[in-house]
């Protein structure tokens, strides 16, 4: 491994907290992380995308994308599918090589793989995160009534430390691997990536560097002098000028770039569909006067002349326009698109921007979670714990992304709604099956103004400490399907009284009694034991998810705790 490489290892290995694994085993996380992030913005942990070693089928990591959201087992999907009209789907193969150089025996072995995964009878044996992730494969096709826009896209990434410089052999199979792919029909769009040290580092350092991007901005006129906005401007650019600030060097669609991500973009419904018509009809050169337009805040920008270089921005209106353009790959720069591009760094003018433009678009409240004041506050009580006890509330996708901090202690809003609802509400059979129901609750149960944030942190806190000891194999993986139900029982194990209010002052003190024990190793290790100890004794060894994401289950849990405090 060349140094470049094995220095940015020990840096993603120390974010994330995966310095205790063998190297070859940090490097498939690694591998996973750099190729995965590319086509999902948001924070996500590599121990739920890596395969494990038995059984792989030759592959190391395996991701699944829908509609935006990565996917992890059935519930999930089923949860994300039901009230979605379109399924957008990717599929993300990772074989991690440490290798400094590309094996052709390898490339036959990895896409043999991945297509034994998506045959109905495999002839490989598959370990259990390998079966989860088929029986998700398999739940998708069963609704490929919803793939309105295609077929999934399946992308495949075998990554070396080496250089990857077209021999005809490795092409060859790389090639007849993509071949097979499309013989089966199965999908859209298929991507064979192979990816050497110099594809390692550059992505690597994509995801630590804001997002920048120059294009020619002639067209335009400079918006007088407003508060707290360092310069604005109105105008319009061509399609080939607008094309470089949506795409990246692969010629796709930069997803993080877009407010609250692609999942905001609607398919061809009605208003799109006419953008497109007018887009392919004589009449295209119009579009300039027909359309809304986009709005691009960025908190920096450097300009020679007409020559504009942003970084650090997001189009927080006009998702819809900007993929619709996108999709259309023969326009010339007879269509133009109208263009606002504010510049400035201040939270609240940004938010009030975010809001104003969306409104005009049926968008649910619950998108504006991030611009809450709950959200404001919670994100400023996390951050005002001392470094080794604090955790960082992620309000808007990716802001912690080129912080130098240990990325496994950002906490994204579903992880703070689902831990918060195991621990407090004593739903954790709703955090994973029937999730949107907890969602339902935001602003009422959950993430209240009147709420105390204490409990929040805690539940936080104690889901941070729980992947701790799954990641240090301090307590086994198959415990992971029911790892709410664990942090409904370390409360319950730590205080079997009611919750009181959750605008009291005695649930702030209780949450901090439990937030003590949860600093001190020991104490937290022993409360982790006993609870794990508690669901497996009520499971009976069947962890399932049909056995354990039921109401029953956790009335079964609650009942034996309390007959473990009675016991004590």
């Amino acid at each position: 491994m060349d140094r470049i490489t094995e220095s940015l290892l020990a840096e993603f290995s120390e974010e994330f907290d995966l310095k205790k694994l063998p190297e070859d085993k940090r490097f498939e996380h690694f591998a996973s992380y750099v190729t995965v992030k590319r086509h999902h913005s948001e924070h996500f942990d590599t121990t739920d995308v890596v395969t494990g070693s038995e059984s792989d089928t030759g592959i190391d990591a395996i991701a699944v994308i829908v509609n935006g959201e990565m996917i992890y087992d059935v519930d999930e999907l089923v949860d994300a599918a039901e009230n979605a009209s379109v399924l957008d789907v990717t599929f993300i193969f990772v074989q991690a090589e440490r290798s400094s150089a590309f094996d052709a025996a390898k490339i036959g072995t990895f896409s043999f793989g991945v297509l034994d995964f998506f045959k109905s009878t495999p002839s490989l044996p598959r370990n259990d995160r390998v079966k989860q992730m088929a029986e998700v494969m398999n739940a998708i096709y069963e609704r490929s009534s919803k793939f309105k826009r295609g077929n999934p896209n399946c992308r495949l990434f075998y990554v070396t430390t080496g250089q990857w410089v077209g021999d005809d052999n490795l092409e060859a199979r790389r090639q007849a691997a993509i071949a097979d792919l499309k013989g089966t029909q199965l999908f859209g769009d298929i991507e064979f990536g192979c990816i050497g040290a110099d594809g390692i580092q550059r992505r690597y350092n994509e995801t630590k560097n804001a997002i920048s991007r120059e294009f020619v901005f002639a067209n335009r006129v400079e918006i007088p002098e407003i508060q707290n906005v360092t310069e604005a401007y109105l105008g319009y650019v061509p399609i080939s000028q607008f094309r470089s600030i949506i795409t990246d060097d692969d010629g796709g669609i930069v997803r993080s770039i877009f407010y609250d991500n692609v999942r905001d973009w609607q398919e061809y419904n009605t208003v799109n569909t006419e953008m497109r018509d007018t887009l392919l009809s004589p009449e295209r050169a119009r579009f300039v006067l027909m359309n809304n337009g986009v709005t691009v805040i960025a908190r920096s920008l450097h300009k020679t002349a007409s020559r504009f270089h942003i970084e650090d921005f997001q189009i927080v209106n006009g998702c819809q326009t900007s993929h619709v353009l996108f999709e259309q790959n023969d326009l010339t720069d007879e269509v133009c698109i109208p263009l606002r591009l504010i510049v400035t760094q201040d939270e609240e003018v940004i938010e009030s921007i975010i809001r104003a433009t969306n409104r005009q678009t049926a968008l649910k409240e619950e998108q504006f979670l991030a611009l809450t004041e709950f959200s404001k506050k919670l994100e400023a009580f996390f951050a005002s714990y001392p470094v080794d006890k604090r955790l960082y509330y992620e309000r808007r996708s990716c802001q912690y992304d080129r912080l130098d901090i240990e990325k496994t202690r950002i906490v994204t809003p579903a992880n703070a709604i689902r831990s918060f609802a195991a621990m407090y509400l004593s739903e954790p059979h709703r955090t994973t099956r029937n999730y949107r129901a907890l969602t339902d609750k935001v602003g009422t149960d959950i993430f209240a103004d009147s709420h105390r944030l204490d409990p929040y942190y805690v539940s936080s806190f104690a889901l941070y400490k729980l992947e701790y000891l799954f990641r240090s194999q301090k307590l086994e993986a198959k415990y992971k399907p029911a790892r709410f139900h664990i942090l409904l029982a370390v409360r319950l194990l730590f205080d079997i009284s009611s919750n009181p209010p959750m605008n009291s002052h005695e649930i702030s003190r209780r949450a901090t009694k439990l937030a003590e024990a949860l600093w001190d190793n020991s104490q937290a290790d022993d409360l982790f034991s006993r609870a794990a100890a508690a669901v497996e004794h009520v499971a009976g060894g069947d962890f399932d998810r049909d056995t354990i994401r039921t109401q029953p289950f956790t009335d079964s849990i609650i009942k034996y705790c309390q007959e473990q405090a009675v016991v004590s």
